[in-house]
């Protein structure tokens, strides 16, 4: 059977990379490599760039209303909804993501278009209320222009639905770089993209590597704003880059998110929230709640009632129906879940099942339950992207809390409790830009989306994400016939 292989999507045309590199993607269940897809060179993210700058200033876009624009996304979200299984099956293939996740994930992020097609025509203005009777005085909101958006290859139709969502309802162009691990459900979105009859330029999607793609993008002197997801270290190099340009710059990073579970929780609600953080897209979410923080006195009996929910969990065929956990994205993720795991016995912890590798093709590592003998447990402190839980006991409200902030990150956090008083009393302190009280992992084009201190800064979906792709414009409109004053005093 014939490979795919995919182009670069630029300036509305198909194109391989203008130095002609090339790279392969493997099928993370078999370990076969399945496709190819060219590669970005530093001349292609120039022609991209280059066509964003145009079509923000050409008249087709720049032109086009609000309302106009609004049903684009409305267009693209129906054609999304109507591809969503071709997709999902496509990126299944790509990363090894549940087919069932993929397909349903890509369906739902329709919405995500709807919500801020819904806001195109919402973005307002305001006159001043100014103290100089003479003068007319508003502010006006304008796209913040050429957005350089960058996502990882996990979650990848819903964290480019929350970048290029507000960015194109705001009027702004984007140049999406995709990962270049499993780029190909980006690249067929691009086709939708299209399909949708968006003016050529305002949205190009490419791929490449650091240095080749990333770097001279977020480098480049006419990208006006920076979306990034991904890992704290890349994202240190994009801020550096964005010193620049002065590119306006958003961070959605990792995290270590704790989910505390006190006496007082319904056992199988928690013992689900954690399966969920933990076990859900076979643990390769920003969000995996993978410190669970456990209230000493349910410790054993919550750890066996996910030990008994757990012999119902089946590995395996990503693309099959009755498949709940898949394989790992690479092999990479897989070699350092073992280091990890190795270093974690060493320090006394204790595997209550998985642990190791399956035995069987493709990156399949085996769902696993750390019991931790302290905080400074290595499973505690390294993101592992992988079906990994690591339980650690508390005896007090006090300690939970304390336990729960003692991470550089502060992403999503969890809360299991029947007491509706401390429920608000510890999700208010807990250093996270997401709570989520009796259940997990949850999400919204309503809902705001992002962390706290190494998790990042600013926000994706909802109503104040559109409003980061705008600049305020103020003018100043003298209504009075006379002549302007002294020219040497500021009025």
């Amino acid at each position: 059977m014939t490979q795919p292989h995919y182009q670069l999507f630029i300036d509305g045309a198909w194109t391989e990379g203008a130095q002609g590199q090339t790279m392969a993607s493997e099928n993370p269940a078999t370990g076969e490599p399945w496709a190819t897809f060219a590669c970005a060179a530093p001349e292609d993210v120039d022609r991209a760039i280059a066509a964003a700058r145009r079509a923000l200033d050409a008249p087709a876009w720049r032109d086009m209303t609000q309302t106009a624009r609004g049903k684009l996304l409305y267009k693209l979200a129906d054609l999304i909804e109507e591809y969503a299984q071709e997709i999902g099956r496509i990126e299944t293939t790509d990363s090894g993501k549940l087919l069932a996740e993929t397909a349903s994930q890509s369906a739902y992020v329709g919405d995500y278009y709807r919500y801020y097609a819904g806001l195109a025509d919402k973005i307002e203005g305001a006159v001043l209320p100014i103290d100089k009777p003479d003068m007319h005085v508003f502010t006006t909101r304008q796209p913040i222009g050429v957005v350089a958006a960058i996502v990882p290859w996990n979650a990848q139709m819903f964290l480019t639905a929350t970048k290029l969502g507000p960015a194109l309802a705001a009027g702004c162009t984007v140049v999406l770089k995709a990962s270049e691990i499993a780029p190909a459900p980006m690249l067929e979105f691009a086709k939708l993209i299209e399909a949708a009859g968006f003016p050529p330029g305002v949205v190009s999607v490419i791929t490449g590597d650091a240095e080749n793609c990333a770097i001279p993008l977020t480098l480049h002197p006419d990208v006006d704003r920076i979306a990034f997801t991904g890992g704290p270290e890349t994202a240190r190099h994009v801020v550096r880059n964005s010193a620049e340009n002065f590119a306006v710059t958003t961070l959605e990073l990792g995290g270590k998110s704790p989910i505390l579970v006190f006496d007082d929780a319904d056992l199988d609600g928690a013992a689900n929230g954690l399966i969920a953080g933990n076990f859900g897209a076979s643990g390769q979410s920003c969000v995996a709640g993978s410190r669970g923080l456990i209230h000493r006195p349910i410790l054993d009996a919550l750890a066996a009632k996910i030990e008994e929910k757990m012999t119902d969990v089946r590995v395996g065929d990503p693309l099959e129906a009755t498949t709940h956990i898949g394989p790992l994205c690479t092999n990479a993720q897989v070699e350092t879940i073992k280091t990890t795991l190795a270093k974690s016995t060493e320090q006394g912890a204790t595997i209550r099942f998985g642990g190791a590798p399956l035995d069987r093709p493709g990156n399949y590592m085996a769902p696993t339950l750390v019991e931790c003998a302290g905080a400074e447990t290595e499973t505690l402190k390294v993101e592992m992207f992988g079906p990994v839980m690591s339980l650690l006991p508390f005896d007090t409200e006090e300690e939970a809390i304390a336990l729960a902030n003692a991470t550089p990150f502060g992403l999503g956090s969890g809360v299991f409790t029947q007491n509706v008083a401390r429920a608000h009393r510890v999700s208010s302190r807990l250093k996270a830009g997401i709570c989520w009280v009796n259940t997990y992992r949850a999400v919204s084009p309503i809902a705001p989306f992002g962390g706290f201190n190494q998790s990042g800064y600013g926000r994706e979906a909802g109503v104040e994400a559109i409003l980061d792709y705008t600049r305020t414009k103020t003018t100043w409109i003298n209504t009075s016939d006379a002549p302007m004053a002294n020219p040497f005093v500021m009025r």
